[in-house]
């Protein structure tokens, strides 16, 4: 669509990147809002959220070397290539990162992990979606070919230099999809915490609510390069957005046996 947002000379500022990082901003302001409803420091809330981005960042990256570790084998060089340090690496990898970053700092804050984890679900999924609006900008995570009257089609042959995304082929915008759901979660995440809830309960409405949307995207993805299994029936992804479901569901259910529980030892 528009990979480029505008260029200055030889320097090119890409879409993808400045929503990725408008995501980020809003999101880190948004916890740090909530940040004393939850009992937490502002300002600690705030750091932490830099030190989950960057090891967000990270994470994402090794999970994308990993997942295309024979391509990377037997090109090495583009381990460190533009394309690669441009892409935002794979979510799941990057959340695994950042919840082990959030981990070792509540160690050393005796923060409550769950309570923690809650202040910073809607702004993750607020932030994510904001970020797929690049991604559509950008072209990466295409959809299979489609012939449904919103399908789109990418023209930009810099995108697809720069992701390999196909052009002049309708597709599913899965990117749209993706925003789409990450929007409704965050109202929904907003709506649940307007009223007291257990500690876990957000976060685990996020996981199922998330892992069931990025589940069924999943079938309609089509970008090749993906990690999939039993022959192609299932990805990773799917895996893993099924692990979060179950997770989710616990929380969720957990949070609702103590407040059953709470009025009976009142």
């Amino acid at each position: 669509m528009h990979p480029v947002l505008f260029q200055v000379g030889a320097l090119k500022i890409h879409t993808y990147g400045v929503l990725v990082a408008a995501g980020v901003l809003l999101g880190l302001w948004l916890a740090r809002r909530r940040a004393p409803q939850a009992g937490l420091d502002p300002e600690r809330v705030w750091n932490l959220g830099i030190y989950m981005v960057l090891a967000a960042l990270l994470g994402g990256k090794l999970w994308l070397l990993a997942a295309y570790r024979d391509y990377y084998r037997d090109h090495p060089r583009e381990v460190l290539s533009l394309a690669t340090l441009q892409s935002g690496g794979v979510f799941y990898g990057g959340l695994a990162a950042a919840i082990l970053v959030l981990a070792l700092y509540i160690r050393r804050t005796r923060w409550k992990f769950l309570a923690v984890a809650d202040v910073y679900a809607g702004p993750l999924v607020l932030g994510h979606a904001i970020g797929r609006l690049g991604c559509f900008a950008a072209g990466c995570c295409w959809g299979r070919p489609s012939g449904a009257a919103w399908a789109v089609s990418f023209t930009d042959p810099y995108a697809a230099a720069l992701v390999g995304v196909p052009l002049d082929l309708p597709l599913h915008p899965t990117q749209l999809y993706e925003a789409a759901a990450n929007f409704l979660i965050f109202l929904v995440l907003f709506r649940l915490g307007r009223q007291p809830r257990a500690a876990g309960q957000i976060f685990g409405a996020y996981a199922t609510l998330y892992g069931a949307a990025r589940g069924t995207i999943e079938f309609f993805r089509g970008d090749p390069e993906r990690t999939l299994l039993l022959g192609g029936q299932v990805s990773l992804m799917q895996l893993v957005s099924l692990a979060l479901i179950v997770l989710g569901a616990w929380l969720w259910l957990r949070g609702e046996r103590q407040a059953a529980v709470a009025p009976a030892t009142r």
